[in-house]
């Protein structure tokens, strides 16, 4: 298997240290970056597979490197995500609609990043579509494009399908829902928001299915929209 790399850009030496780590026990190669300049020269010769990018850093922020990646042809593909101290739900927003594919907030576990990190890596690579995904016993299968809960297949809609494994390709990260459209649906197709609430009613009301009822998985997030997420509310 081919090594993967990833930049990690943070101006704390500790998080770095700790991510170093962290990333080559999971067997990636690990580049490091104080600051946004030699992140983005960095990234410019070496080209990483992902960047983990710290929202404050020294002389500018996380947000302009992210800016500068994503006007670039070259780099607009290289999967991004931001580490931030910031909680607010305008912060995080802001970030994503950038072009962050994800966010994590300090601190947190290594384990937790190290796994978004791998899925982040699957869907650039291909695999999302194919991948077979299992969350408290809820099996999406992307080959066969079916659904399970034991040997029970759940019944659902082409659309509602597509929104299930988008979610749980992204988990515990809320979404607007003109993201969802623009992931889901197609930043070219035209409809309106409010159809995302209808598909996820349709969405929940199937995952209710008959041995175990796994619509809770489906969250709303008020002021903003809805994720996925195993955790209570």
């Amino acid at each position: 298997m081919t090594e993967r790399t990833v930049l990690v850009v943070d101006d704390e030496f500790a998080i770095r240290d700790m991510l170093r780590m962290a990333l080559e026990i999971a067997e990636f190669r690990c580049l490091e970056a104080s600051n946004i300049q030699d992140a983005y020269a960095i990234t410019v010769d070496e080209r990483p597979d992902i960047i983990l990018l710290d929202w404050m850093l020294p002389g500018g922020s996380g947000l302009e490197l992210l800016r500068r990646l994503k006007r670039d042809d070259t780099f607009r593909e290289v999967p991004v995500i931001m580490l931030t101290a910031k909680t607010t739900e305008d912060n995080v927003i802001q970030g994503l609609d950038v072009g962050a594919d994800d966010y994590i907030t300090k601190p947190f576990a290594p384990r937790e990043l190290i796994a978004r990190i791998k899925a982040l890596l699957r869907r650039t690579v291909g695999g999302e579509d194919n991948a077979r995904m299992e969350v408290n016993g809820l099996v999406l299968d992307g080959e066969s494009r079916r659904v399970f809960v034991g040997e029970h297949a759940i019944d659902m809609g082409p659309t509602e399908f597509k929104l299930l494994q988008f979610f749980m390709s992204h988990p515990e990260r809320a979404y607007t829902r003109g993201q969802l459209l623009d992931q889901v649906w197609g930043a070219n197709v035209y409809v309106e928001e409010r159809t995302v609430d209808v598909h996820i009613r349709r969405l929940r009301k199937a995952l209710q299915g008959v041995e175990a009822d796994h619509s809770n998985l489906i969250q709303t997030v008020r002021g903003t929209g809805y994720r996925f997420s195993s955790r209570c509310i």
